[in-house]
């Protein structure tokens, strides 16, 4: 598959909150994509700015920072409400546009700025380091700018790099794993570069309609952009079936048509959208502030039927009560579209926003639908863990089996950390001597196992367990593995996990990532030891390959090979 190279990047001389993530590299307190995003909308109030100096919005930001520069470092602030010029440098680990005030350097994050775009902002929120603006107005636009195809892009946050180049996103996602690994990892550029340790990123062949799996939320209020919620809420009309507004629970954007889904599901998603307001159909939303309300969420899961390769769509409806007749009328409307094989319909009782159900039933067709990757079939419930990128988990499982480098004479072991339904494990068993893979949702790996079936392999064993809070007993129960795979969610691996790894010394660890910063935080320890944590490394990194699982948006995924030197 063709990459884009990575010559002509462009290295930044300070993210602060990089400087933060080395100061507290404990699993729990680094500024992830998550984490920054909650303090950057949960300002510490002795960071706030007093009402008085909330009413001075007008001021010119350079001469208001010239003249206050001798104050000290109280000038480096903006102030909250204050409107700004600004130019954005470059994207952030969290997709927000990274400038920098005029004269300070002082650093300003503004969602949906793109490198090159002037715009006038307003600061919203602040912090020690960085403070936050609302964009009110682009001045010139970004050095890439493209149409954004979606009606929604402006507002959905789904996906909200649609009007930058593609390519430029990847230059983007490419630079920021770059500026991790040196910055967070400790590894030098130098390094990177004699040694061919960083690969360019792998693009991904399809930019849009690349999401297997999307759920969408039924609100009591339509959000309208540019304007207040709906103020009738008993009126239909006023319903809401579509995604979360940015940053709120409560405030829906009605969405009639997705491009990151499949257009079966579109299809799907349009034919209820077009019936389940009807007022004869008796279907009320669910209301997250007075918890009344039947619908909670639509889920839709795309797989392909392993005999025909013919798309294969589950239905799944989220409802507060389990009340099948209340279905019925949205069962007509979309039974007879030709890839919908599953309708389901899981029962959440609590007052909570999640779409898994304490209880499932199947009130059309089958139960799971199934899916193909890497010469495997795989049965896909509900609630089942997934890739939701299947073309790209085939190159990106593509790159796992030529890192593992498995002799193929059945003589390895293999140790299969955060497994999920055992995918990585299930790809690699077939030139294995036996894997082990651990998980601690209990439905994934009764999803592994029953998948492991499915496809006769018989030598894998998949086990419950939390791998963040494993004991001096771990390992006991299995060989000392030739390789270990990880594969941690967005925090990473815990410090107990990186103790037992360092103590373990097994030849190789391929450690999949879809958060680079923690990425580059677990490489440091694992090659580099920390004092801190009295730790010595003794692994060596050896690749690193990028890969754009989910193209326009901010999310990126690492494979790396870390051999025990």
């Amino acid at each position: 598959m063709a990459a884009i190279p990575s010559h002509g990047l462009r290295c930044f001389n300070s993210h602060p909150w990089l400087q933060t993530l080395r100061r507290n590299p404990s699993p729990h307190s680094f500024p992830s994509f998550t984490s920054l995003s909650v303090s950057l909308s949960s300002p510490s109030p002795v960071e706030e700015d007093s009402e008085e100096s909330q009413l001075d919005t007008t001021a010119n930001p350079s001469s208001t920072n010239n003249s206050k520069k001798k104050e000290g470092n109280s000038s480096f602030f903006p102030k909250r409400g204050q409107t700004l010029e600004l130019v954005c440098e470059s994207l952030a680990f969290t997709g927000k546009g990274l400038c920098k005030v005029s004269d300070t350097g002082f650093v300003v994050m503004c969602d949906r700025a793109l490198p090159g775009e002037r715009f006038i902002g307003r600061v919203i929120r602040k912090n020690r380091n960085y403070a936050e603006v609302t964009k009110i107005k682009t001045i010139s636009p970004h050095w890439d700018f493209v149409e954004a195809p979606c009606e929604h892009a402006s507002h959905c946050g789904g996906c909200k790099t649609q009007n930058l180049l593609y390519e430029a996103q990847l230059r983007a996602k490419e630079e920021q794993v770059r500026d991790l690994v040196v910055r967070v990892g400790n590894f030098s550029d130098k390094e990177l570069e004699c040694f061919d340790i960083m690969k360019p990123i792998i693009p991904c062949d399809s930019q849009f309609h690349y999401r297997n799996k999307m759920e969408f939320s039924f609100g009591s209020k339509t959000w309208l952009p540019g304007g207040p919620l709906q103020d009738i809420q008993n009126d239909a009309a006023g319903y809401a079936l579509g995604l979360h507004v940015p940053g709120f629970f409560d405030k829906f954007l009605n969405i009639n048509k997705c491009l990151l889904q499949s257009e079966p599901a579109n299809k799907v998603l349009k034919a209820i959208q077009e019936s389940w307001r009807d007022p004869n159909f008796d279907l009320s939303p669910y209301d997250v502030h007075s918890h009344a309300g039947f619908l909670k969420h639509l889920m839709l899961r795309l797989g392909r039927d392993i005999n025909t390769g013919l798309p294969e769509l589950m239905v799944n409806f989220v409802t507060s009560s389990y009340k099948p007749e209340l279905l019925k009328p949205l069962l007509e409307q979309i039974s007879h579209i030709p890839e919908v094989v599953s309708i389901v319909n899981n029962i959440n009782t609590s007052i909570g926003n999640t779409s898994v159900g304490e209880d499932e039933y199947t009130l059309l067709g089958k139960s799971t639908i199934t899916e193909t990757l890497r010469g495997l079939a795989f049965e896909i419930s509900a609630n089942s863990f997934f890739q939701t990128n299947t073309r790209q988990a085939e190159v990106l499982y593509e790159i796992v089996e030529e890192y593992a480098d498995l002799k193929g004479d059945g003589s390895e072991i293999v140790l299969d950390l955060f497994c999920g339904t055992g995918t990585i494990g299930l790809t690699l068993a077939r030139r294995a001597r036996h894997v082990y893979g651990y998980e601690v949702v209990p439905q994934a790996i009764s999803d592994a196992r029953r998948n492991a079936k499915l496809n006769e392999i018989h030598n894998a064993t998949f086990v419950q367990g939390d791998l963040n809070k494993i004991d001096v007993n771990f390992g006991k129960d299995f060989p000392k593995p030739d390789i270990v795979i990880s594969d941690p969610n967005r925090p990473g691996m815990h410090m107990k996990l990186i103790k037992y790894l360092l103590r373990l010394q097994s030849p190789r660890i391929i450690y999949v990532s879809c958060n680079p910063a923690t990425c580059a935080r677990d490489l440091d320890y694992l090659c580099h030891g920390s004092v801190e944590h009295n730790i010595k490394g003794c692994y060596k990194l050896k690749r690193l390959q990028p890969v754009d699982m989910f193209p326009n948006t901010p999310h990126i995924e690492c494979v790396c090979l870390l051999e025990l030197q």
